[in-house]
């Protein structure tokens, strides 16, 4: 499969990378530095367009389609990793399940100010005893009248404490399992959403990561998402389209750190092949690791264009995210030792790609958990 950009994906991909490389290097070197959340660069990203790339102009957004939005993940994702993941969980998860499951009134009230960037948005599923097994979250909504009360919590998630809504997932009837969950859409100044302190990871630095405590959280039947007993369906629904963007995520990471060796993004300009010889080990390493890039990029896009044309890719994504985030991490690795005594230094972005590149095997499914659902897949 060789990947042909129409003229919109290729605007999109050369319009991401401009604002990457001129505006977004500056806010990831404070990113990574400080650590604090990066409320100015998302006015940047708000103002370039890029809170709404593959939401229709009809509901705020970009009107793009959705690879020229997995274009610029993996652009954004080259420069700053954890800009990448902000923007995905936004808008993968974030915004599109209420296009695609909301009433018109939700659509309305939440889609344009997410995708015009009014509003950051955030998902709340995995639970201290329910990580990859979304089925055994224990986080509970009773139905009183007109309205839900929920009780539990919510821990790793992305954009918590800076989100203004978060699609969150409860048990509305326990008898009935996986079917028995329901989705709602919870504004963050809901009395009782209670976020607790962000969490200091080894990577990622700027991207929030919080636990979330639902104490008696109040609210109307309106705000659920979908029916009753479908908040697995569309939790599973969604989570394919996340784990693409997660997929081109750690293809942005791992697409960088080649970049290094090759002397793209040494800060003093000056080539790793010009300063010395590379050895025949060291050239059929740098070879195999580019052959595994490239073919993470096929499978990113064959998952990305499967979604775009609206064709069943659980199985696809699930690939394109385990290969890709494995590759990510061999990759970084290797580059980390290529360089030596710099790679384990901030003197370059290698070891920084080598700590974001970790979490990408991690969330949005384990990659043990996605080898059993493609095995799975294969064998049903």
């Amino acid at each position: 499969m060789e990947l042909r950009l129409s003229r919109e994906q290729a605007h999109w991909q050369n319009r991401t990378r401009q604002f990457a490389e001129s505006i977004l290097v500056s806010h990831a070197a404070r990113m990574e530095q400080v650590g604090a959340f990066p409320r100015e660069l998302l006015m940047e990203m708000r103002a370039n367009g890029l809170m709404g790339i593959p939401i229709p102009k009809a509901w705020g957004g970009e009107g793009a389609d959705f690879i020229s939005y997995i274009l610029s993940i993996h652009e954004i994702s080259k420069v700053s990793a954890a800009a990448g993941v902000i923007l995905s969980v936004h808008t993968s998860v974030g915004t599109l399940p209420i296009l695609y499951y909301g009433t018109d009134e939700q659509k309305k009230k939440y889609v344009r100010k997410l995708a015009s960037g009014d509003a950051l948005g955030a998902f709340a599923l995995t639970e201290p005893q329910a990580g990859s097994d979304a089925a055994s979250i224990r986080t509970t909504a009773i139905r009183e009248g007109d309205y839900y009360r929920l009780k539990g919590s919510k821990m790793f998630i992305t954009n918590a404490g800076e989100a203004d809504t978060y699609i969150t997932f409860a048990v509305t009837n326990a008898s009935q399992g996986a079917r028995g969950i329901s989705a709602f859409i919870i504004e963050r100044d809901c009395p009782g959403f209670i976020v607790g302190r962000a969490e200091k990871k080894m990577g990622l630095h700027g991207s929030n990561t919080c636990e979330i405590t639902l104490e008696d959280v109040r609210i109307p039947v309106t705000q659920r998402l979908g029916h009753e007993g479908e908040g697995f369906v569309i939790a599973m629904g969604t989570l394919d389209g996340g784990r693409i963007g997660i997929a081109a995520q750690a293809l942005g990471i791992a697409q960088a750190a080649l970049e290094l060796v090759e002397g793209a993004r040494i800060r003093k300009g000056d080539s790793l092949a010009r300063r010395r010889r590379w050895s025949s080990s060291e050239l059929d390493l740098f070879a195999e690791l580019t052959t595994q890039v490239e073919a993470a990029r096929l499978l990113v896009y064959r998952a990305a264009s499967m979604r775009q044309a609206g064709l069943p890719c659980t199985k696809e994504s699930s690939m394109a995210k385990m290969f890709a985030s494995d590759t990510a991490m061999r990759v970084t690795g290797a580059v980390v030792s290529m360089l030596g005594r710099q790679g384990c230094t901030d003197e370059y972005a290698a070891e920084r790609l080598f700590r974001d590149a970790k979490v990408t095997q991690i969330y949005e499914g384990t990659n043990e958990i996605h080898r059993i659902v493609i095995s799975g897949s294969m064998l049903r």
